[in-house]
């Protein structure tokens, strides 16, 4: 568990934008540290601007915009924009390296940002055309510009772009401690968590609310999140709404990967557009990456598993190409064969489609029905059932899964469901979704389902997972709670993006559990406000019956 704690920290901390050492000598470049862009808000932005010496004339801009302050390697934001013969800004969140009195992350992006691109077109360097790119936090700023988008803004690229509320600080209304972590690392640059904090927590069983206090140090970010466990307008001001895309007509490009934390939210961002705008230029590529090779270069070996050959692109380069096409009139990139491009894992090709829709041509129902996944309703009624007892601390409900291929699945007190092998190969290409049906004892629960294949040589690819809250379920943004003792409908849809070929042979694995262990939340069903309940509202174990009318849709094409 230890491991899996320091698993959980590297993927909090890959939130920070990744940065490498710089390629040209700095000689030949002119940089400004710390220029101050003023803003109409009165509070002034820190930025760092790089161009080459021998660019004399005007040239397009590039803004990297970033909420995190990590010293000379900034510089390499700018630099790489430079090289391309661009001017290079590097623009810091209000209050990073100026006044953290002034900072309130994904607050004030969309004013901040319009004053930034407005100064940045003024500029006698620049011929009064903004480009910006970049990942995670850098990415929602970009959504976050393009609610009022300034006349000079030519384009955005925003990889793996985060949307909060909807996928950070919390995932289908279930909070995780990125919430707590990450304020500390990357902003208040505090003292390191003890990785025992959690544990500790987890032990003592208090409340999820009083995790700043186990540190020793207030965390005033962590704590206004968490009075906003729905999806509500808090969180909902930060992004466009259905006005905002309707006239986002610049083009975009998204990256992001199949085991990219912020995935839900940058596939979110593309539907959204192209559901509120019919002439939305808007691609995206996805494929096996995590967070940092959606918008760097991928790992040729991801979690364990060896990509296929052409899968090993750089997300950078590719940003950088289109930002040429765009702004410089240079060639589209090769890869752009249509709006949506995804890479099938197992095949070693990439697939291009001008929606989401054509990208399958069937769909597998398989229902739960006691320890199989089977492709007919069953017509007799039956349950499965599962027990978890929260105040039990000598066990724990965990998801761990430290590589993408493995040897056997560890259950960890879930239930496992399976396929008979299948006759055919064919590709899963899409999102899962479901319905899951089933009687509880309590008002709540926090509901994990992970999808495997187990390959015929006895191996197991992990494909995908979803976690949610019930009483969100049908609507994130007001909580229902369940019925105690009564049959209740869980649907969930908001599930990550996989593609890959399933071989002949091969079956496929659900797990399905209840969230209990240190990383994320624990939801005690009591129906109160999850972050203040604490052991003493677990009372009895929570009883579920799992009924086998339960259904999972998995999007596939089949030849």
């Amino acid at each position: 568990m230890r491991y899996f704690f320091k698993i959980i920290t590297f993927l909090l901390i890959s939130h920070v934008a990744w940065a490498q050492q710089p390629t040209a000598v700095d000689s030949i470049y002119s940089i400004q540290d710390s220029v101050l862009i003023p803003t109409k808000s009165g509070v002034d932005i820190s930025a760092v601007i790089i161009r080459k010496k021998m660019n004399t004339q005007p040239l397009p801009a590039i803004l990297f915009y970033t909420t995190y302050y990590q010293g000379a390697n900034d510089f390499n934001f700018g630099k790489r924009s430079a090289e391309r013969d661009y001017v290079g800004i590097v623009a810091y969140a209000r209050g990073i390296k100026t006044d953290l009195k002034n900072y309130s992350p994904y607050e004030n992006e969309c004013t901040d940002i319009y004053d930034i691109i407005d100064w940045i077109s003024k500029q006698p360097w620049c011929d009064g055309k903004v480009g910006m790119f970049g990942g995670s936090y850098t990415g929602f700023s970009q959504w976050a510009t393009v609610k009022n988008t300034h006349p000079a803004l030519k384009t955005i690229v925003p990889q793996v772009a985060v949307m909060p509320g909807f996928d950070v600080p919390m995932e289908n209304n279930v909070q995780s401690n990125i919430g707590l972590v990450w304020p500390y690392e990357n902003i208040y640059k505090s003292q390191p968590i003890s990785r025992s904090m959690v544990f500790e927590w987890f032990e003592e069983g208090s409340s999820f609310r009083k995790l700043d206090s186990l540190v020793g140090i207030p965390n005033p970010i962590f704590q206004k999140w968490l009075e906003h466990p729905s999806y509500d307008s808090y969180w909902k001001s930060m992004v466009p709404n259905q006005q905002d895309y309707e006239k986002i007509n610049i083009p975009v490009l998204s990256t992001t990967g199949y085991y990219d934390g912020a995935q839900i939210a940058a596939l979110e961002y593309f539907k959204l557009h192209n559901k509120y705008n019919k002439s939305a230029n808007h691609y995206i590529v996805i494929g096996p990456y995590d967070h940092r090779g959606g918008q760097n270069r991928a790992s040729k070996n991801l979690m364990g598993y060896e990509i296929d050959n052409v899968a090993n692109v750089s997300m950078r380069e590719l940003a950088y190409d289109w930002l040429d096409w765009i702004l410089k009139d240079k060639p589209k990139p090769n890869l752009l064969k249509d709006k949506v491009n995804f890479q099938v894992m197992g095949t070693n090709e990439w697939r291009h489609k001008p929606n989401l829709r054509a990208i399958n041509n069937d769909t597998l129902a398989l229902y739960l029905d006691r320890t199989s996944l089977v492709s007919k309703r069953p017509k007799k009624k039956a349950f499965e059932n599962q027990i978890v007892d929260f105040k039990d601390r000598e066990s724990e409900n965990n998801f761990f899964i430290p590589n993408i291929i493995f040897d056997s699945l560890e259950a960890s007190n879930g239930l496992l469901f399976s396929t008979e092998p299948f006759q055919k190969e064919f590709e899963i290409n899409g999102s899962f979704t479901g319905n899951l049906f089933a009687t509880i004892n309590k008002k709540d629960i926090d509901v994990s389902l992970a999808l495997f294949e187990l390959m015929p040589d006895g191996k197991y690819f992990y494909l995908t997972r979803y976690i949610g809250r019930a009483s969100y379920a049908k609507n994130n943004s007001k909580r229902q709670l369940l019925k105690a003792n009564k049959k209740e409908n869980i649907p969930f849809e908001i599930t990550r993006f996989v593609s890959k070929k399933i071989s002949k042979g091969s079956r496929l694995v659900i797990l399905l559990n209840i969230n209990k262990h240190p990383f994320e939340i624990i939801n005690y069903g009591s129906g109160k406000e999850v972050v203040d309940e604490t052991i003493k509202d677990a009372g009895e174990p929570l009883q579920i019956k799992w009924h086998n009318d339960s259904v999972i849709k998995i999007p596939i094409w089949k030849n």
